[in-house]
């Protein structure tokens, strides 16, 4: 943070810092969201869901991909579908 506040004459705190970051994602959450991107285009490559092994009776050991992105979703503030909420918008001067 002392680099960056060096190089752009900046004196922003970590905390400013990191808003911004999270202001930088949503707006391109937002981006993807208006060109059509939604939950269902959030997934991993088939390659990582089609796990080759070797033996009977194993099985692919994959987490509950939905669960987890809608975890994923509430940490973020953002709806079911992925999208930001109103709320988050507003926090975030959006």
């Amino acid at each position: 943070l002392a680099w960056y506040n060096m190089v752009t004459g900046n004196s922003v705190t970590m905390e400013e810092f990191l808003k911004t970051g999270e202001r930088i994602f949503n707006l391109k959450r937002m981006y993807n969201v208006r060109c059509g991107i939604s939950r269902k285009d959030d997934t991993l490559p088939p390659r990582f869901l089609t796990l080759k092994h070797e033996g009977e009776g194993l099985t692919p050991n994959l987490p509950p991909l939905g669960e987890l992105l809608s975890d994923y979703y509430r940490y973020r503030g953002w709806n079911e579908e992925g999208i930001p909420t109103p709320e988050k918008l507003k926090e975030l001067g959006l």
